[in-house]
């Protein structure tokens, strides 16, 4: 049957400061059908999306939506013709209830103007017990769990009567009941005509709820297919397909004792992991983007308390309750978001780097200025951070150097263990060099690293050996001469 194209997206193109996000990719959606858009981590399909809703222009490229081309400026744009979006990330006013929440700023009233409590709590009651959420439309957020609260993001799309709705990653914290609801809405909306784009990492739900797939890798089209067409096979060569390159220098040392031992550690956010770390080995942990890969790292390093399960550091088990007890204990943790957690962007690169291990420059009660000031000059000639002077605000630095920084403040803690959670997010590609040549020489002196990549060339290129987590269990652990990329997204996908 002949497919009815109701939004096409052609050549667009989007770069950031040192980043190309979109390299004329390509995306056809069809009238009454579920189009699936896959890729890694990182592969353009959130701003492929936020492109297609106005929240990010263009560059280039050509966007049509039912034969006529547009380009919308402003969310409200994209929801005034008719098209809703469903972002992962929740957006929700917790201390509002659930009917308010549905139609904030899109409030039915009166013919006097004022709001129409009844119609706009029959309309909530309706849309929830489409989704099968039985909580009462007059509920605040705050009170309903993080999967319910998904399911409202959902009702708030379906409230706006939208022709097309970008789904992303809907059923990340819904259970299988509520997944099933959310199936069966979806297959009700096609039928009336209507379409949506499905983002997922789950490979198990393409085939079940979705007809077409697009592919994107490196912000470029790779593939677009019928799903009844192809394979899990076909998915995962088509989303990873590229080699790795030598800008990973792979060094081999011998690993010495072990260091980290965690038995059956569970937690929040963590399901029954058990894994060993060596003294200079490195542990690359690999997944896809909510997996849970930062949270186990967090709760090993004492940011989540754990609910069962034991760590042993040197052969002795230790109880770690916060991150200060897991930096007396020896471990440190540079955050994947260098500027919220990992860096003050007001104080310099001196009081940056020092400001973790001040206790170590001080003698009695006075900081020893001249130790401080000899520590800082050092790790600046080691690691070439380029800065004019320790005085140099640190906001003032590129990425690559304020990442630098974030290793060196680390490392002034004198750890056992380093755990370098997305190293060289936002960095160029000189600098990303840079740092894994730190890193390798850190290997090299015997440091054992734990090191969290969305990057599939950067863990396996550097890592002794890989951790595959799938929706916050371990799904897999891979020795240097089992990586290949198809392996390591099968774990991540949960079809290993």
């Amino acid at each position: 049957m002949d497919k009815e194209i109701i939004l096409q997206m052609t050549d667009i193109c989007k770069s950031f400061p040192g980043v190309k996000a979109l390299d004329k990719a390509c995306l056809n959606v069809y009238k009454g059908r579920v189009m699936a858009l896959m890729g890694e981590n990182g592969a353009g399909k959130s701003t492929l999306m936020k492109i297609m809703t106005g929240i990010y222009s263009k560059d280039s490229g050509k966007i049509t939506y039912h034969g006529h081309e547009i380009s919308f400026n402003k969310t409200k744009d994209s929801q005034d013709a008719g098209i809703a979006i469903i972002h992962q990330e929740l957006n929700l006013i917790q201390h509002m209830s659930i009917t308010e929440n549905i139609f904030l700023g899109r409030e039915i009233t009166n013919k006097f103007g004022k709001i129409d409590w009844n119609t706009m709590h029959k309309e909530a009651r309706d849309i929830l017990d489409l989704l099968n959420v039985n909580d009462s439309e007059k509920t605040l957020v705050k009170d309903l769990t993080i999967g319910k609260m998904q399911m409202i993001e959902i009702a708030k799309a379906l409230s706006q009567n939208s022709k097309l709705i970008v789904m992303d990653e809907p059923t990340d914290a819904l259970t299988d009941k509520e997944t099933e609801s959310l199936f069966k809405v979806i297959r009700d909306l096609t039928s009336e005509g209507k379409s949506i784009i499905y983002i997922s990492h789950r490979l198990k739900e393409i085939p079940e709820i979705c007809d077409d797939i697009t592919i994107l890798r490196d912000g470029k089209f790779i593939a677009e297919a019928e799903v009844k067409n192809i394979n899990e096979d076909y998915i995962i060569e088509k989303m990873v397909g590229r080699t790795l390159t030598e800008q990973f220098p792979n060094i081999t040392i011998t690993p010495g004792d072990e260091v980290l031992k965690v038995e059956n550690l569970c937690g929040k956010y963590v399901n029954n992991a058990t894994f060993s770390l060596k003294k200079g080995e490195i542990l690359g942990i690999s997944g896809l983007m909510g997996a849970g890969r930062s949270e186990l790292v967090k709760t090993i390093y004492g940011y989540y308390k754990k609910s069962s399960g034991k760590i042993f550091i040197d052969g002795n088990e230790i109880d770690i309750n916060s991150p200060e007890e897991g930096v007396k204990a020896g471990i440190a943790y540079v955050s994947e978001d260098r500027k919220g957690d990992g860096l003050i962007l007001g104080l310099s690169v001196k009081e940056n780097m020092t400001l973790s291990s001040l206790k170590y420059f001080t003698d009695m009660f006075s900081l020893n200025k001249i130790s401080e000031n000899k520590s800082v000059q050092e790790y600046i000639q080691k690691f070439g951070i380029k800065t004019p002077s320790p005085d140099q605000i640190i906001k003032n630095l590129s990425g690559g150097n304020q990442q630098k920084v974030a290793i060196a403040k680390a490392l002034l803690t004198n750890p056992k263990i380093l755990i370098l959670d997305e190293p060289t997010r936002g960095v160029d590609v000189g600098a990303k060099k840079e740092i894994y040549d730190v890193i390798n020489e850190l290997k090299e002196k015997g440091l054992s690293i734990i090191m969290i990549s969305s990057e599939m060339p950067e863990v396996m290129g550097l890592s002794d050996k890989i951790m595959v987590i799938h929706e916050h269990k371990i799904s897999g652990i891979l020795s240097k001469k089992e990586f290949s990329q198809e392996k390591i997204m099968r774990y991540a996908v949960g079809v290993e």
